[in-house]
């Protein structure tokens, strides 16, 4: 009798758990948003994650937690470009939104000659801009702007400029 208890009472709970759990499940699922020139222009992007085709940290761009790479938009007028911050070398390049599809222009950086880290710092930040860009929300409904090209994907979190 007892056991007989204490099936009753693991098949309550799991029970309950999992009507708990289904209550959860109407949260809505992440949706890819379009990219435009004010869209990407509305924030700053600041880079939380990024790895390489293989799955390792593409660990040259979180050198220095305290100053993450951050892209900045801009219109000036009339010429969209994107400024990267925190970078060792002034960077930045200009930019396009057609249909969706951001490309990104040649890049231009003053030409310091600075130390490692920071100099493979500069070279992944600007290989990391360039890809095929997604825009969708996290689940505190931040802006998350995903950049995918054939070696690595990076995730940027929209920040207030």
């Amino acid at each position: 009798m007892k056991n007989m208890t204490k099936v009753m009472m693991a098949a309550t709970l799991a029970v309950g758990t999992l009507a708990a759990g289904c209550q959860t499940t109407n949260l809505p699922a992440p949706v890819n948003q379009p990219i435009t020139a004010d869209v990407l222009q509305a924030h700053n992007w600041q880079l939380v994650d990024a790895k390489r085709s293989n799955g390792d940290k593409v660990t040259q761009l979180f050198f220095d937690p305290a100053k993450p790479l951050t892209l900045s938009f801009m219109n000036d007028n009339g010429r969209d470009y994107v400024a990267f911050m925190n970078t060792c070398n002034n960077m930045g390049a200009g930019y396009s939104v057609a249909n969706g599809e951001v490309e990104i222009k040649n890049g231009i950086s003053t030409m310091m000659a600075c130390p490692e880290p920071q100099a493979s710092f500069d070279t992944a930040a600007l290989a990391t801009v360039k890809g095929e860009y997604s825009l969708s929300k996290n689940a505190n409904n931040v802006p998350i702007l995903t950049i995918k090209n054939d070696d690595q994907v990076a995730y940027f979190k929209a920040v207030a400029k």
